[in-house]
């Protein structure tokens, strides 16, 4: 899809639910296509880093610059994609697969300590110390069976005891409980009423 139209067809409707494995129902993707061409602002068809900072609760999101480095220059079929991780109906694959990419700020397919204590840091700002976010994290680490060098995989975060925290939205007892503490307020997508309302916490439940 390039540039931005007033209106979708019900070929692009369909179009799009596919590419978004149906997270969306027809309604829902036609209410995202009217918040998306309010963001793309030139209507190029595109939506830059710029125009979703200028969406007031996505730019004071404390990890919004690692969410742009996911977002900017997304088309309307590419912008449901990216969503699609938050609907009821994202498969807990999905879910995985959107919280380890916020972690691998590098893109090079590997999440390391340094880069979840930078997510934590973001998250928690001066509410803890240096000191106490190591102490935490490392005990998760090695509650989840991992030491502070260890180099995580997507499929790391695909196997026990991860899965546990997101089958039960940050709930469970397993390691990744303790570093979720610090929920980020809503940020509304959709229309007002919230066809799509994003929590963000620091393993990024989805729930």
């Amino acid at each position: 899809m390039g540039t931005t139209s007033s209106t979708l067809t019900q070929y692009d409707i369909e179009e799009v639910q596919e590419h978004c494995n149906h997270a969306f129902s027809q309604q829902e993707i036609a209410s995202l296509y009217q918040r998306f061409c309010q963001l793309d602002r030139n209507g190029g068809g595109f939506i830059s880093a710029d125009e979703f900072l200028s969406v007031p609760e996505f730019a004071v999101n404390p990890i919004s610059q690692r969410l742009l480095r996911m977002l900017d220059g997304l088309n309307f079929k590419e912008f449901v994609a990216f969503l699609s991780a938050f609907s009821s109906r994202a498969t807990l694959q999905q879910k995985i697969e959107f919280v380890f990419k916020v972690y691998d700020s590098s893109g090079n397919g590997k999440v390391t300590f340094r880069d979840m204590l930078n997510v934590l840091r973001d998250l928690t700002g001066q509410f803890i110390s240096e000191q106490q976010s190591e102490q935490v994290l490392t005990q998760v680490l090695e509650e989840a069976g991992y030491k502070k060098d260890s180099l995580l995989v997507l499929s790391d975060f695909e196997k026990d005891p991860w899965q546990p925290w997101f089958e039960n939205g940050g709930r469970s007892p397993c390691g990744l409980k303790s570093i979720a503490a610090k929920p980020i307020d809503y940020y509304k997508v959709g229309e007002k009423e919230g066809v799509v309302g994003i929590p963000i916490s620091i393993a990024v439940c989805l729930q």
